[in-house]
C-alpha cells in the first residue's frame, strides 16, 4: 500500500523547490551553471536505450511518463530562458505562465521521440549559459514578476530551475528502476 508519504517522497524526490530572495554568491551561481550544463547529457544517458514500454512508464502512481518528463523540461526550460531574458531587458515584466499539466497531455508530449525534446534541451541549455555567463554580476538582481511566484530575481530564478534539473533527473531515473 502506497501512503501520501511515500507518493510525495517519488514526487519530491530532491526536496521540494528552494525559494531564497538572498543574492547568490559567485561559488552557488557556477554550481547552479553547472547543473543547467550537465542536465542535457545527463537526461540523455538516462533515457538512452529505453524502449518505448520503458519510456512510456510512470515515475510514480498517477505521474508522467518518463516520455511526457523528457518534453516538459525544454518547454519548462524555455520559458523560464525567456523570462530570464525579459528580466534583463524589460523593468520587472510580468511572466506568463502555462498549463504545464494541460502541455503534457498534448499529443507529442505523449507519443513522439524524446530524441527531439534532448536535442532541443541540449542547444536551449547552451543558448541559455552563454546568456547567463555573459550577464554582469548587477543583471542578476533584475527580476520579473510572477502570477504566482511574485517577483523573482535571475538568482532566485537560477536556483529554482537548477533544482528543477534535477527533481525532473530524479524522476526518470527512478522510473528506469521501475
Amino acid at each position: 500500500m502506497t501512503t501520501t508519504q511515500d507518493i510525495d517522497r517519488l514526487r519530491y524526490p530532491v526536496g521540494r523547490m528552494p525559494r531564497s530572495k538572498a543574492p547568490l554568491d559567485t561559488r552557488t551561481r557556477e554550481e547552479y551553471f553547472a547543473i543547467l550544463e550537465s542536465t542535457p547529457a545527463r537526461m540523455r544517458s538516462l533515457v538512452n536505450g529505453l524502449t518505448d514500454a520503458q519510456l512510456d512508464t510512470t515515475y510514480r502512481p498517477a505521474g508522467w511518463t518518463v516520455r511526457q518528463v523528457v518534453h516538459h523540461v525544454p518547454d519548462s526550460h524555455m520559458n523560464a530562458y525567456v523570462r530570464m531574458k525579459l528580466a534583463v531587458t524589460e523593468n520587472q515584466p510580468t511572466a506568463k505562465t502555462y498549463e504545464e499539466g494541460l502541455w503534457a497531455e498534448l499529443p507529442e508530449a505523449k507519443t513522439a521521440p524524446v530524441t527531439m525534446s534532448l536535442d532541443l534541451l541540449d542547444a536551449l541549455h547552451r543558448r541559455w549559459l552563454a546568456f547567463l555567463r555573459a550577464l554582469p554580476e548587477s543583471d542578476f538582481g533584475k527580476a520579473f514578476s510572477h502570477p504566482e511566484w511574485g517577483l523573482v530575481s535571475l538568482d532566485e530564478a537560477l536556483g529554482m530551475y537548477s533544482w528543477h534539473c534535477r527533481h525532473h533527473l530524479e524522476h526518470i531515473r527512478l522510473a528506469s528502476q521501475r
